[in-house]
C-alpha cells in the first residue's frame, strides 16, 4: 500500500506546516492539504488547524511509491509519457489503494511530478505527467484550453464501413435509479462532438477497429457516442450492460467470466492513442502499444449472452431531472 504511516520525534516546537515543507520538500500548499486532509497527527490526535505548533511525538501519513515497472515510454527536462495498462487508476481513488499510475509517476519523477490528466480505469494508454510545477500548471491548463488534441482507438461492436461522426450534446446523470450510466445523450446536455474512421473490419469477432477523435471533451463521450450509434464498445461495463451487470461491475463483485459473457470483452476495447500539443515546441506523440492485437480479449459472437437475448437498448436517455 503506497500510503505509509511514518513517526518522528521532534525536540523543539514549531509551525506543523514548516515542518513539513522542510521534512518532505514539499510546498507551503502540499503542506496544507497534509493537515486539512488529517494525515498529521501529533500525540495521536490530528491537528486542529493550518496553523497549529507541533513538537514530541509527530505521525505523518504520506505517500510512498512503488513501482511495477511500468516506465515512461518517453522522458523530456519536462514530462513524462506513460502507457497506461488497462484497469489501473491514474490516482489512488482511497488511501487502500494498492497502486496506481500515480506510483509510478513519483517513483520516477520525485515529489513534485504528477499526472496532468485523466483517463478512465478501464481505458489504456498515453498519460502526460509533468516533472515539475511550471510543467503542471502549463499542461494542466492546456487541457483545460482544449489545447491538446488527442486520438483514440477502440474495438466496437458490428461492422462499420464509412466514416462517421456524432454531434450529440451529453447531459451528467443524477439519478441512478434506472440506470448506472454516468452521461446521457440528451437535448438539454452539452455540446459533444467525435469522429469516427473504420480502420479494420474483424469478421471473426464481429468487432470494428475505430479511430476516434473527440473535438470536445465531455465525460465518457466516446462511449455514449457509440453507444447512441448502435456500435457499443465491447467490454464496456456501464453503457452497453444492463443495470444489474453495471451495479455488479461497480461493486466489484462481476466475476470475470460475467463480464465477457455481459459485455464481449474482459476489458473496456479503448485505447488512448496520440497526444498533440505546443510546449516549448510541436509535440506529436503515439503510444506504443498495438492495440489491434487487444482483440485477444474480445469474446466470439457466440459468446456474448448479449447478442443472443438483444440485451442491449439503444434509445435516447431521459433522466428524471434535468440538470441546469
Amino acid at each position: 500500500m503506497p500510503f505509509v504511516l511514518k513517526r518522528f520525534e521532534l525536540e523543539e516546537e514549531t509551525l506543523a506546516f514548516v515542518w513539513l515543507m522542510r521534512t518532505f520538500g514539499i510546498s507551503q500548499g502540499e503542506a496544507q492539504r497534509i493537515i486539512d486532509r488529517g494525515r498529521l497527527l501529533c500525540h495521536g490526535e490530528t491537528l486542529p488547524d493550518k496553523s497549529a505548533r507541533i513538537s514530541g511525538e509527530v505521525e505523518v501519513v504520506y505517500f510512498e511509491p512503488r513501482s511495477r515497472g511500468n516506465a515512461p515510454i518517453l522522458t523530456t527536462p519536462d514530462f513524462y509519457l506513460f502507457d497506461k495498462p488497462s484497469g489501473v487508476l491514474v490516482h489512488p481513488k482511497k488511501m487502500t489503494t494498492p497502486y496506481s499510475m500515480l506510483d509510478e509517476v513519483r517513483h520516477f519523477g520525485g515529489q513534485h511530478a504528477n499526472a496532468v490528466h485523466r483517463i478512465d480505469k478501464e481505458t489504456s494508454g498515453l498519460l502526460l505527467a509533468s516533472r515539475h510545477k511550471e510543467a503542471e500548471r502549463f499542461l494542466k491548463g492546456a487541457f483545460e484550453r482544449k489545447a491538446i488534441q488527442k486520438s483514440y482507438r477502440a474495438w466496437a461492436q458490428g461492422r462499420i464501413e464509412k466514416a462517421f461522426s456524432v454531434d450529440a450534446p451529453i447531459l451528467l446523470n443524477n439519478d441512478y435509479s434506472p440506470t448506472k450510466h454516468k452521461v446521457f445523450i440528451h437535448h438539454q446536455g452539452k455540446r459533444a462532438y467525435t469522429s469516427f474512421m473504420p480502420l479494420q473490419y474483424d469478421e471473426r469477432l464481429d468487432a470494428t477497429l475505430l479511430e476516434c477523435i473527440p473535438h470536445t471533451g465531455r465525460t465518457h463521450q466516446i462511449r455514449i457516442h457509440l453507444f447512441h450509434v448502435k456500435h457499443p464498445i465491447l467490454g464496456d461495463p456501464i453503457y452497453g450492460s444492463s443495470y444489474e451487470i453495471a451495479e455488479a461491475y461497480l461493486e466489484e463483485r462481476l466475476s470475470p467470466e460475467e463480464r465477457r459473457r455481459h459485455t464481449g470483452a474482459d476489458r473496456l476495447m479503448l485505447h488512448a492513442y496520440s497526444v498533440a500539443f505546443e510546449y516549448k515546441q510541436h509535440w506529436k506523440l503515439f503510444s506504443r502499444n498495438n492495440f489491434e492485437q487487444e482483440k485477444k480479449y474480445i469474446a466470439l459472437p457466440e459468446e456474448r449472452e448479449f447478442n443472443l437475448t438483444n440485451g442491449w437498448k439503444i434509445e435516447e436517455e431521459k433522466p428524471k431531472e434535468v440538470l441546469s
